[in-house]
């Protein structure tokens, strides 16, 4: 089962907004979905939920360390409380999809993510579960600082909120740690809306129509 659910992000209200806080956007949303609120936690460098479930203690965190220096945060929990890398989820912001998907994976490289490196090295591992929310590329790798360190534009964050809604209906699965149907449900499209019927053809008008 997933005992420790991470969102990635920085702190303080100038970036509250940006891109690079998704992963906090989905911890919020965790949070009003599990009916808790987080609170700041000294030892653990971050803002933290324990919820007390059938299953078992599960913990919500929003490390406030800056990204940079996010395995300060989790590796102070996760000692603490004994999670296995595999226990543990890292929501976070992903350039390479667009804002309305979102993947879940386990392992795997950082790929050049600052807070999934840091990490990786405070748990000494890369076994943990990444949910990726796109949040979409710039084109050019030069701005792509600059892109993730800017609010998006309203149809972009609603598209990130559908995302993040997605990542949170598998909730009671990952909790579960029924892996495979999480990964099912995350990574459910929705169905096509059907093409509209083409217009009927008009009928050709019968000149006794038009007599009185």
């Amino acid at each position: 089962m997933i005992r420790l659910f991470v969102g990635l992000g920085n702190p303080g209200p100038a970036y509250a907004d940006t891109r690079h806080n998704a992963g906090f956007w989905f911890i919020d949303a965790l949070a009003r979905e599990l009916k808790t609120t987080l609170a700041p936690e000294r030892n653990y460098f971050g803002l933290v939920a324990r919820v007390n479930l059938r299953e078992g203690s599960v913990w919500l965190l929003e490390p406030m360390t800056f990204m940079n220096l996010s395995g300060k945060s989790v590796g102070a929990l996760a000692r603490f409380f004994k999670i296995a890398p595999s226990e543990i989820l890292v929501a976070h912001d992903e350039l390479d999809l667009m804002p309305d998907q979102v993947k879940i994976k386990l392992g795997g490289s950082h790929a050049g993510h600052n807070g999934l490196k840091d990490i990786q090295a405070a748990l000494g591992s890369a076994d943990f579960w990444r949910l990726r929310l796109g949040i979409g590329h710039p084109g050019v790798k030069a701005e792509v600082v600059d892109y993730v360190l800017h609010k998006p534009l309203a149809e972009q964050r609603e598209a990130i909120d559908k995302g993040i809604a997605q990542g949170v209906s598998a909730l009671d699965l990952l909790i579960e740690g029924d892996m495979e149907r999480a990964l099912m449900k995350v990574h459910a499209r929705p169905p096509r809306p059907k093409p509209p019927k083409p217009p009927q053809p008009l009928k050709p008008l019968d000149p006794d129509d038009l007599k009185d």
